[in-house]
């Protein structure tokens, strides 16, 4: 990254970089808007180098540890998008059947981050499968911006049942104990709700900053939910209260935790959006929570 520090910039920048990673701006607006926050020798481009996922360093669990079993599998899913590439994990030397986790990506396809929590799941005792819903487009691209580009392109719907059927796979997978939970960000936590809602043996759903189903969906939902929010994340907020509400007038079984101070993201160690202190909480208390719920 660029010599700008974290604490040198203003949250309207943050604020702009999430109406661009979520398509509300072009890149061209981004840019534009960008230079009002380009002072004292600070450039749009060491900006943009700034706040762009830099996965170099920040990769926690490497492919080759020698901890685990980490390989690409392809899966059936008949009502989405066929054919569906994942990475699947497994705790190396293993015995018994382990419970099993849905890793669900953001809205730019399996990017290294998103691999490096499912082998971070793996790790803590579960086996892990992480789809790429980019795979009817070739797949994630390498690149976030051209990622994100390629996911707008696909039907939401179709996705869905994508990551419906990454949760059969593991159902029916000789090492699975049956008992399966997701963990999903930004476009995945919409994700991981949208599973609790329509997989009534789901286990547990873990949701970070994710969108909220319907209301009227609500009384569908079976799954214990432990929901992580940013308390910057306005967005994504406003859609909480009455979540909240529907969930308590439903009587399900959910603990939510508003981290504040940390942005949209604040889990993805490869932007200046992560929040070392919230990000190690929020995954503290995932883990233990798989560990209740899952076994």
């Amino acid at each position: 990254m660029s010599q700008i520090r974290k604490e040198d910039i203003k949250q309207e920048v943050f604020d702009l970089y999430d109406d661009y990673a979520h398509d509300r701006i072009d890149r061209r607006n981004f840019m534009q808007n960008l230079s009002a926050y380009a002072v004292g020798g600070i450039t749009v481009a060491s900006l943009m180098s700034f706040l762009m996922p830099d996965y170099q360093g920040t990769i926690q669990v490497l492919p080759n540890d020698s901890r685990l079993k980490s390989d690409y599998i392809n899966y059936d899913s008949p009502k989405g998008g066929k054919t569906i590439k994942a990475l699947f994990s497994t705790p190396e030397g293993a015995t018994g059947k382990l419970g099993g986790v849905v890793v669900v990506h953001e809205n730019r396809g399996l990017n290294p981050y998103i691999e490096d929590v499912g082998r971070r799941v793996a790790l803590a005792g579960f086996i892990s499968i992480a789809p790429d819903a980019l795979t009817p487009l070739g797949g994630y691209p390498g690149n976030d911006d051209k990622g994100r580009e390629m996911q707008s392109k696909r039907d939401r719907n179709e996705m869905s049942e994508d990551f419906i059927a990454a949760y059969e796979y593991l159902k029916n997978h000789k090492d699975c104990n049956g008992k399966i939970g997701v963990v999903g960000f930004c476009f995945g936590g919409a994700i991981a709700n949208m599973m609790a809602v329509r997989i009534p043996e789901l286990a547990a759903s873990v949701p970070f900053y994710g969108g909220q189903p319907a209301v009227e969906d609500v009384p569908k939902i079976k799954a214990p939910l432990l929901l992580h929010y940013a308390g910057l994340d306005t967005r994504v907020n406003e859609g909480w209260p009455a979540y909240e509400n529907a969930l308590k007038e439903n009587k399900k079984e959910y603990t939510a935790h508003m981290y504040p101070d940390a942005n949209h993201g604040f889990h993805n160690d490869s932007t200046p959006r992560y929040d070392k202190a919230a990000a190690e909480l929020a995954w503290k208390r995932t883990i233990d929570f798989f560990k209740e719920k899952l076994a």
